[in-house]
């Protein structure tokens, strides 16, 4: 007798409706799986049998062949199990075809029957509700993720025992609800820009790249707090949309790093790989796509600390996706594209020892060494970081006194009204924020005052700026004016905007 079963499967973000078809004829007992399965699915034959016979359930004496069509599509991991022991129990007639036609099931067996939770739920289940299937079976303790996906029915089951009772008719499962707007407004970002004493400069400019969703280079000696400051940015950020969150859980759920009991990603996310990270690791990648650091950090920050310490070539991978916004991933079986709309905020030393220009210690450094050191960081990839900012020792003055800095909550309601009337100027569903501005929209909305057009052309052939350089001075500048309510770009604004690229000059000239 022939079954077919519901699932789904995932090729990067992207998910499509799996057939389980399931054939149990006369012969010698065997088991088959084929559909391009990979290992993690292939040794789901070994739980299935038990799960049904330790629920049980009559396991088959008999040939069984089990197809996941479409059988171009790699299928991956152990979410399989479910739907193809639900496919057994209709094909040996234990369960009726009528009753499974409407659920897309997904979920692992334990041994014992119990359903266990799985990776990547909630795009599988959005992937089903873009092919109008709107009841979908899934773990328990996939429910609240699952629930995510507005407009579908979804049934948590514990056992493979509880969903037979269940699709008989003779148990009752509600269908789970979750409201996510709740999930959104739970407790913001612990670290307080409170805790930072001194750097009004530095403080400043982190304002600015919040305003504006920039990219912002730190440069300054060991100590001076770049890691303290950087790891207080998400909290000066608006928060999250709910559409911008569940894009982020979406990217989360298929790399398997929700937390137990957080169904929804409700913090923007802040991303630290070491300095070995290698660029599969920081970009994504693999044999079989997966998400890289960059996706992780989805409407959230990068922070690369010891910038100069990465390899070369793992910077160089950063270029194209911080200009896109995106990383497509190109292998033999298809390409994959992953969001990567990010801040990246990365520190450095100014010299291997880190006291060049220090006034209280001396560097002993050669002038070799600090061009080699520097050097690793690209011209290219400097040109995609809006904020060059320099870092300096804290007084003891500062870190002696008494008197709290401006905490992060006052900060960020300066921001959210920057954040307001950028969106109001780009409209809904463009343009997030000033650093994704087009050059068009640059050309558009930032309208010069005389002394800054003047103030521009100056600039512009004294620190030979390049075409992308001119566009992001502009860009910083439009931020600075909406941070002050002006409709006009004027000679203050943009001489701050200027001054975040100077540094470039000091450090990389020529």
């Amino acid at each position: 007798m022939l079954a077919i079963v519901k699932s789904t499967a995932l090729f990067g973000l992207t998910g499509q409706v799996v057939q389980v078809e399931v054939d149990v004829s006369n012969g010698l007992p065997s088991f088959d799986l084929v559909g391009l399965p990979d290992m993690a699915c292939r040794e789901s034959r070994d739980r299935v049998r038990a799960a049904m016979k330790n629920s049980g359930f009559e396991f088959p004496a008999r040939r069984i062949t089990v197809n996941l069509a479409p059988a171009d599509l790699r299928k991956e991991g152990p979410l399989y199990d479910l739907p193809i022991a639900v496919g057994i129990l209709v094909a040996t007639g234990q369960l009726e075809q009528s009753a499974v036609d409407r659920y897309v099931f997904l979920g692992e067996l334990s041994l014992n029957g119990q359903v266990r939770g799985v990776a990547g739920v909630l795009p599988n289940v959005l992937a089903a509700r873009e092919q109008d299937l709107r009841a979908v079976v899934v773990p328990r303790d996939n429910a609240a993720e699952a629930a995510l996906a507005r407009e579908v029915e979804v049934y948590p089951v514990e056992s493979l025992g509880q969903l037979t009772r269940f699709l008989r008719g003779e148990e009752q499962i509600s269908p789970y609800e979750v409201d996510p707007l709740l999930l959104l407004n739970r407790g913001g970002n612990g670290a307080d820009m409170a805790d930072v004493r001194g750097q009004a400069a530095v403080r400043r400019a982190l304002e600015v790249a919040a305003a504006g969703g920039h990219n912002l280079l730190m440069i300054g000696p060991p100590g001076s707090g770049k890691t303290m400051l950087a790891r207080r940015l998400p909290g000066i950020l608006p928060d999250l949309t709910f559409e911008e969150a569940l894009e982020i859980t979406k990217i989360y759920s298929l790399a398997g790093l929700l937390k137990p009991g957080e169904p929804l990603v409700t913090q923007r996310p802040f991303r630290s790989p070491h300095h070995s990270a290698s660029a599969v690791g920081l970009i994504g990648g693999g044999r079989h796509p997966r998400p890289g650091e960059i996706s992780l950090a989805h409407h959230g920050v990068l922070f690369l600390d010891e910038l100069p310490e990465f390899h070369r070539d793992v910077l160089e991978a950063l270029r194209q996706p911080l200009e896109d916004g995106v990383v497509t991933i190109s292998r033999v079986s298809g390409a994959v594209t992953y969001p990567a709309s990010l801040m990246l905020v990365a520190a450095a030393n100014p010299c291997p020892c880190g006291f060049l220009g220090d006034p209280a210690r001396e560097c002993t450094c050669t002038p070799y060494q600090v061009q080699r050191y520097l050097g690793r960081i690209s011209g290219p990839l400097l040109d995609r970081i809006d904020i060059h900012l320099e870092v300096p020792r804290v007084d003891y003055e500062d870190l002696a006194g008494r008197e709290p800095g401006e905490p992060s909550s006052e900060i960020k309601k300066r921001v959210e009204r920057a954040r307001n009337i950028q969106r109001q100027r780009f409209g809904p569903g463009g343009t997030s924020c000033n650093a994704r501005m087009t050059p068009a929209q640059v050309r558009r909305f930032c309208s010069l005052s005389r002394e800054a057009r003047s103030l521009l052309a100056s600039v512009f052939r004294r620190l030979n700026l390049s075409a992308r350089s001119h566009d992001r001075v502009l860009k910083v500048a439009r931020t600075i004016a909406d941070l002050d309510g002006s409709d006009v770009i004027d000679a203050a604004h943009l001489a701050e905007a200027v001054q975040y690229r100077s540094l470039e000059a000091r450090y990389w000239p020529g």
